[in-house]
């Protein structure tokens, strides 16, 4: 009803003829200004309202797909783990094997160098249906998100369906970067812990440093870790950008902010004009 009421009484401002302007632009500029701040302050519940409301509803969404990049950052710690236990290499038995001679030295570094393989190999499978989890998540929350705001969204249907479709497909292909990334950095590992074990022990009569071997490994295992967890941070802080991209979008920030204040500055009264009715 309020909005009616602005309508209209700037109506005879949209006319097909300028009203004729006071020959006082000072006096003119004030009044303007004057308008406009009743403009503002009865837009202001409206808008604010608005302004929330699409706020909730992104804050919302966050929530939603805060579980699967938690799951994400678990399933890297919990695989780590796993990894490091199978290539511990310091312990009675292995270090007698690692100083008894080259052959049990190289024999030992062979069965680690197969254990890298087979275990990053299953890390990617088990981290696959958490990805593909993610990606098909997005979708289905960001759809919700759209039924949710139609109702009270100041954007046209048009436009909300833009927006939504826009950070449906931004997010969708950030998610996949991160998938690719993380397998990226996956076989980074395998390959680097696997030159860790096919470059010690081959000189005839020196065996690897077993601590020395097994402080490599841990090192490499948490550097993984430590970048992987990086990615996946800056993933959901992509989240929350887009998020609030749309938000500037879909519901303007309420009267008041900077960008609603115009400056009425200008000695060209049309240009005053024009302000106003925008």
């Amino acid at each position: 009803n309020n909005m009616n009421k602005f309508l209209e009484k700037l109506r005879p401002l949209s006319g097909s003829e300028a009203p004729r302007l006071p020959q006082d632009p000072v006096g003119m500029r004030q009044q303007l200004q004057e308008e406009l701040e009743e403009v503002k302050a009865r837009l202001q519940p409206y808008m604010a309202e608005a302004h929330e409301l699409v706020g909730w509803n992104l804050e919302g969404l966050r929530q939603q797909l805060k579980p699967y990049t938690m799951d994400l950052m678990e399933q890297v710690a919990l695989r780590v783990q796993e990894l490091q236990e199978q290539l511990r290499v310091v312990g009675e038995d292995t270090k007698a094997q690692l100083l008894g001679g080259v052959d049990e030295a190289r024999a030992l570094l062979q069965e680690l160098q197969s254990r890298v393989v087979n275990h990053t190999g299953r890390f990617r499978e088990f981290f696959h249906p958490y990805a593909e989890s993610l990606v098909s998540g997005i979708g289905r929350h960001v759809q919700e998100l759209h039924r949710r705001v139609a109702s009270h969204a100041p954007a046209s249907p048009a436009r909300l369906s833009r927006c939504v479709q826009v950070l449906s497909r931004k997010l969708t292909l950030k998610a996949k970067a991160l998938h690719t990334r993380i397998q990226q950095n996956l076989d980074q590992l395998r390959d680097e812990l696997s030159r860790a074990f096919a470059g010690t022990g081959t000189e005839e009569g020196a065996g690897p440093d077993p601590q020395m071997l097994s402080e490599e490994v841990r090192q490499r295992l948490q550097a993984f870790r430590q970048d992987t967890y990086l990615q996946i941070a800056a993933f959901t802080r992509a989240i929350d950008q887009e998020t609030e991209e749309v938000q500037q979008q879909l519901a303007p920030p309420p009267p008041g902010h900077s960008a609603f204040t115009p400056e009425f500055q200008q000695t060209d009264s049309g240009k005053v004009l024009s302000k106003l009715q925008a």
